[in-house]
């Protein structure tokens, strides 16, 4: 009897401590997942992945961003968010003093200057005054990790009071973004807006922050959402006060009431292109889609640039006066 004791005992034991060993090595890796895609980290793990897209493409376009650049002065501008951290921006001024003005909210790991391929569009082809924020966590803005547009949405909520109260009122505001600034706009929508927002662009928004890592999860490490995903969401909940699930476009679209054209290229394979679907047959606003041929994540302003300046154009000179 004493020696059954024993051996259920170590049954036990030697459970508890695999249980515990594995537990253990699950937290670690969760911790390493965390650093590795929110944390404000470098993330180089981004030059490898081919679904980004030509690396010419892209070094062509920074070229261009840059050219815009030093072709434009700019103010930079900075406020407080709800939680204190210090942010940071850049307004460009029209040529000829206007009411308008597109807030530009740029992708993972950018920064707010990426987005003067879109100011251009703005700036030259419908006047606007631009103003590109930098994300918590990225850029000059303060913030140790990343928002992936759920914390973001407050801090764009921010930079509107700032700009309606800039212009007394009279101001009429676009929100345009690109990728994880898609679907920062996106969650955005799903807020109580002024009524000077009239219009919002988003490009390559993905449906959540839940959906998009469990499809990268797959692609990078070919594993399956159980359990790592949701433990990194937990580590996410303690370090940054955000939970993966929480963070999601596709909800707060149900919300809009600001009209919303959605942009997705049909090659995308990193935000894939069906996510597009649900944000626009569920988004509870005016709207329209558009799917841009052969273009990769994010590509799609460089694969079809007059088409991309012509419907953005349309589309924002309905709700612009």
């Amino acid at each position: 009897m004493l020696e059954r004791g024993y051996y259920t005992m170590s049954i036990v034991l030697g459970t508890t401590a695999a249980l515990v060993s594995a537990g253990g090595a699950i937290a670690a890796v969760s911790e390493f997942m965390y650093k590795l895609a929110i944390k404000r980290t470098s993330k180089e793990f981004l030059s490898q992945r081919s679904e980004l897209g030509e690396l010419d493409e892209w070094q062509k376009q920074a070229q261009a961003n840059e050219e815009w650049r030093s072709a434009h002065p700019f103010e930079e501008l900075t406020l407080y968010a709800y939680d204190g951290l210090k942010l940071h921006g850049y307004y460009f001024a029209a040529n000829i003093p206007t009411h308008k003005l597109a807030i530009l909210v740029h992708g993972y790991s950018g920064q707010g200057l990426d987005m003067a391929t879109y100011a251009g569009i703005y700036t030259d082809t419908l006047g606007f005054n631009v103003f590109m924020p930098d994300n918590r966590g990225h850029g000059k803005s303060e913030g140790h990790y990343i928002g992936f547009g759920w914390h973001d949405r407050l801090d764009i909520l921010k930079w509107i009071e700032y700009f309606v109260e800039r212009f007394a009122g009279q101001v009429e505001i676009v929100l345009h973004g690109v990728s994880m600034g898609g679907a920062t706009v996106l969650m955005t929508s799903g807020e109580n807006l002024p009524s000077q927002v009239k219009a919002i662009v988003a490009d390559c928004a993905y449906t959540s922050v839940h959906e998009e890592l469990t499809y990268q999860l797959k692609q990078m490490f070919k594993l399956p959402r159980f359990p790592l995903l949701y433990t990194t969401s937990i580590a996410c909940r303690l370090h940054a006060g955000y939970s993966f699930k929480e963070a999601t476009a596709l909800e707060q679209v149900k919300r809009a009431r600001t009209p919303i054209l959605f942009i997705h290229g049909e090659e995308d394979t990193f935000v894939p292109t069906h996510m597009v679907h649900p944000l626009h047959e569920h988004c509870g606003s005016e709207k329209e889609l558009w799917l841009v041929p052969g273009a990769a994540h994010g590509a799609s302003v460089l694969v079809d640039y007059e088409g991309y300046r012509e419907r953005t154009r349309q589309f924002v000179s309905r709700y612009v006066n």
